[in-house]
């Protein structure tokens, strides 16, 4: 059974690497690997079906809470940008300097991708880089900057990547222990590739012309764009708030954040036609939410729990700590595989490998795994969501982004290895 069940597993896991050469989409290929591993081992143990099917449930209800999650969440995103909340930002970004404007997309991405999540935050403010100057290598090295401050926003944020929200959701970090370890690496993994990148952006760029001040406020208060984007931003926060308070599970509190913010725009708007309300309305968000990477979240959570069933993953872990020097190691390499393997189904497989028990809630292997996992994935354009956005939207190429992007992203991850294993020394 082992044998069979890692043969569908590594095929499956293949072909979802190989997205694009066999033009298959990867979501279908993962929920086919997740199904048809618990199918392997039902099959194989048919007098345990019960005992299976129970197990299956259990594990399914972990999934679904953060299938509910990730689409709460995402609703909200989408519901501020139906209300162009996101201008409220980028309207006050003036500066002409491309120097100045390198360090302040770097700090805003970096802090909206830990309130939001950094996938919308990048395309966000990859946007904006279009509407202030034209297609060139100053653009190109500004959108490159944006991989990297988003997913380093992300990796300290209990909500802003898959990967700290997998942890989080799973009890292997809290939301403070998180935010404390990992806020001063995270900063490092994008202050260094700033300060080296500033050499390269030397006197003025030409800007395009920028909406008035005035025109942008009165298209602000036609859309509801400061009040719903000021919701949005406040009921996102809340969601560790609320979990820590009652210790319910987080979809419980992104579920109050999405009425919440809902029922702000249901008020600024209620007194416009009902069409123009619709354009306003949660199921106009949630047909702009990626259905597609939800579903893929679950089909790998599936395959994941497949593993850890058969103690597949208990055993690699026993493997690798056998043969490896230390975990740190083990997990700084995990850190360079997710640059080319998606993070969060890697998080996923660690979160299967080591025991709750041995390694408790806001241990140091679980936060290196966030930063790690979280800020590797810039280190090439295909290693994170973030990364693929700005490739299509800005068409640049893998090569380009290995030359010209990929240094100042290993300096980052480094510095903020670096940054954390000094912080544990002096803790302890």
């Amino acid at each position: 059974m082992i044998a069979i069940l890692l043969t569908v597993a590594i095929l499956g896991y293949l072909s979802v690497i190989f997205e694009s050469p066999i033009r298959i989409n990867k979501t279908i290929t993962a929920i086919l690997t997740g199904a048809l591993c618990w199918i392997v081992i039902a099959i194989f143990n048919p007098g345990n079906a019960p005992l299976i099917s129970e197990k299956l449930i259990t594990y399914f209800g972990e999934i679904a809470g953060l299938l509910i999650f990730l689409l709460g969440a995402m609703t909200i995103v989408e519901l501020i940008d139906l209300h162009k909340g996101f201008t409220v930002i980028t309207h006050r970004i003036r500066t002409k300097s491309v120097l100045e404007l390198l360090w302040i997309v770097g700090f805003v991405t970096f802090v909206l991708s830990a309130l939001l999540d950094n996938l919308a935050t990048a395309i966000i403010m990859v946007t904006l880089l279009k509407k202030l100057m034209p297609k060139g290598e100053v653009r190109m090295t500004l959108a490159g900057i944006v991989v990297i401050a988003a997913n380093a926003g992300g990796a300290f944020s209990p909500i802003g990547d898959v990967t700290t929200t997998l942890l989080w959701i799973g009890g292997q970090v809290s939301a403070l222990g998180i935010v404390t370890a990992l806020i001063i690496p995270s900063i490092m993994v994008l202050l260094v590739p700033l300060v080296i990148a500033s050499y390269r952006m030397k006197g003025f760029a030409v800007l395009r012309a920028q909406i008035s001040m005035a025109d942008a406020k009165r298209e602000e208060k036609m859309k509801g764009s400061l009040s719903v984007f000021v919701a949005g931003v406040i009921g996102l926060v809340l969601v560790p708030v609320i979990k820590s308070i009652t210790g319910l599970p987080p979809f419980i509190g992104v579920l109050v954040s999405l009425s919440m913010v809902a029922l702000v725009s249901i008020v600024y708007h209620r007194k416009k036609t009902q069409e123009e309300k619709d354009k306003y309305s949660v199921a106009a968000a949630l047909s702009k939410v990626d259905v597609s990477s939800i579903l893929y979240f679950m089909g790998i959570l599936l395959l994941v729990f497949a593993l850890q069933e058969v103690h597949l993953l208990t055993q690699l872990a026993a493997f690798l700590e056998t043969n490896l020097p230390n975990n740190n190691l083990m997990i700084i390499v995990i850190g360079f595989l997710s640059s080319i393997v998606d993070n969060g189904s890697l998080v996923a497989a660690t979160q299967g490998m080591f025991s709750i028990t041995e390694f408790p809630m806001d241990n140091s292997l679980w936060e290196f795994i966030a930063l790690c996992a979280g800020t590797g994935g810039s280190m090439m354009i295909i290693g994170s969501a973030s990364g693929i956005a700005i490739m299509e939207k800005e068409k640049m190429t893998f090569m380009w982004y290995l030359r010209k992007i990929t240094p100042l992203a290993i300096a980052g991850y480094i510095a903020g290895i670096v940054t954390y294993l000094i912080q544990v020394l002096l803790m302890h």
